[in-house]
């Protein structure tokens, strides 16, 4: 063997270890960036993932009636008992979806909160009332995205999002197999043993890691700064519906997503249609629901109604499938269809995008979605906790522990194409990039050697 191969299999190697050490320094600031909000990200979106079964289950005596033979009354009837029980104006009305449930009605007090008011379909009887904000998959969902805080904590999950993309693709590089012989499908030694958690770590990162990237790639479309401009370009490039949808409609200022209980992410910012009142009366609630009924609409929508004398009658069907998904506006006074749109008439954009949402809501493939959801949300929390202890154990006394800063500095840069498409693609997420490798680099070498 020549003196050159050597000195080339000697700096390959250097090269190899230079690679894996930058890869795995990154992996940890992305770790200990990510952990604690990927675990509340995990536990709300597991919760969330079977919202009708636990709202069932926990307002079983407001949600939950007695099938009966007997027609149900008239939903003017029902609104009308809900607002002796609750005082306030009328704002959101969802129908029975199966002969056991209850009528939902949404009230609005002067004291501008928002009640559910249940009501049986049946006989009327009113079965309790919640404010909105009190409801726990209410909380639940803003938990989820860290609405509940505000704007800012909001974008933070954003960032967090695109650093758990990282996190798996940083994670595939560090498990790929280099001659070990465990520790890539199995667990090896002993639950008081740092390779046991490393192994536990990078097993279930490994089975489950594809799942953890189709999480947070499409739970990106609604994040509020990204999601808000990419649905912006979406709809402006034609791969949302179509122009002709909204041809000759009288429109409003106000964005669906901010009058709506709930709609698609195609349509959160598309304007809200408005009636015309051309002197007849309004068609009322029930005329209302047999025009919704007769277009075909999925059962379990929910129905917003007018917010005043130019406000539209909403039905919103998202229980179901993507392909079920479907919005329709009507004139308050003349019962025309001022929109209706469902998943076939949007472009081949966005439709990935809501089937992606779909997916990743639980709502696609019954009950298999879910529990593959939720096993991914279990292994993200046992992944946290085997991290959490394997970083103690390994932490050397007075150091964070973070893995050596590579000699090569090229070797470095060379890693940062990794997220370098992702910094771009994802702005907030390019951001904290820079900020995180300005700090790493302008780090004294003492504070570097605390570190690590």
């Amino acid at each position: 063997m020549s003196i050159e191969t050597i000195r080339d299999g000697a700096e390959n190697a250097s090269v190899e270890t230079g690679l894996y050490r930058a890869v795995w320094r990154w992996h940890f600031y992305a770790g200990l960036l990510c952990l604690p909000f990927m675990i509340l990200l995990a536990v709300t979106g597991g919760l969330y993932l079977f919202q009708n079964e636990l709202n069932r289950i926990l307002y079983k005596p407001l949600m939950v009636v007695a099938a009966q033979t007997t027609a149900p009354l008239n939903a003017s009837d029902l609104i009308a008992r809900a607002q002796i029980a609750v005082d306030g104006a009328a704002v959101r009305y969802v129908p029975a979806a199966v002969p056991t449930d209850a009528v939902e009605i949404g009230i609005k007090g002067s004291d501008k909160v928002t009640r559910s008011v249940y009501v049986n379909p049946y006989t009327g009887d009113v079965l309790g009332a919640i404010g909105d904000q009190d409801k726990m998959m209410w909380i639940v969902r803003k938990l989820h995205s860290l609405k509940y805080f505000g704007t800012a904590p909001e974008r933070v999950i954003e960032i967090v999002g695109g650093w758990a993309i990282i996190l798996v693709i940083t994670g595939f590089y560090l498990w790929w197999p280099r001659k070990q012989t465990g520790g890539v499908v199995t667990v090896r030694s002993t639950p008081n043993k740092r390779v046991f958690w490393r192994d536990l770590h990078a097993v279930t990162g490994a089975f489950a890691g594809l799942f953890i990237f189709f999480l947070a790639f499409t739970g990106m479309p609604w994040s509020g700064f990204w999601g808000n401009n990419f649905n912006n370009f979406v709809n402006n490039h034609g791969l949302g519906y179509p122009p002709e949808f909204w041809d000759d409609v009288p429109k409003s200022t106000v964005p669906m997503k901010d009058a709506l209980t709930e709609t698609n992410w195609t349509l959160s910012n598309q304007p809200m249609p408005v009636s015309e009142n051309h002197g007849a009366a309004p068609i009322g609630i029930d005329k209302a629901i047999a025009i919704f009924n007769e277009r075909g609409i999925a059962k379990g929508y929910t129905i917003d109604l007018p917010g005043g004398a130019d406000g539209v009658y909403s039905a919103s069907a998202f229980g179901g499938t993507a392909t079920q998904e479907r919005v329709i506006h009507l004139d308050q006074y003349t019962g025309k269809a001022l929109f209706d749109g469902d998943f076939a008439s949007i472009g081949a954009g966005a439709k990935g995008i809501e089937w992606g949402i779909s997916v990743h809501m639980g709502r696609e493939f019954g009950l298999i979605n879910k529990l593959v959801m939720a096993a991914a949300c279990i292994a993200i929390v046992l992944m946290a906790v085997a991290a959490i202890v394997m970083w103690w154990k390994r932490r050397p006394k007075g150091s964070l522990g973070a893995p050596r800063y590579p000699s090569d500095v090229k070797i470095n840069r060379g890693i940062l194409l990794i997220a370098v498409g992702l910094g771009i693609l994802y702005p907030l997420v390019g951001a904290s990039l820079i900020v995180m490798l300005i700090i790493d680099r302008l780090l004294p070498r003492a504070l570097h050697a605390r570190l690590g």
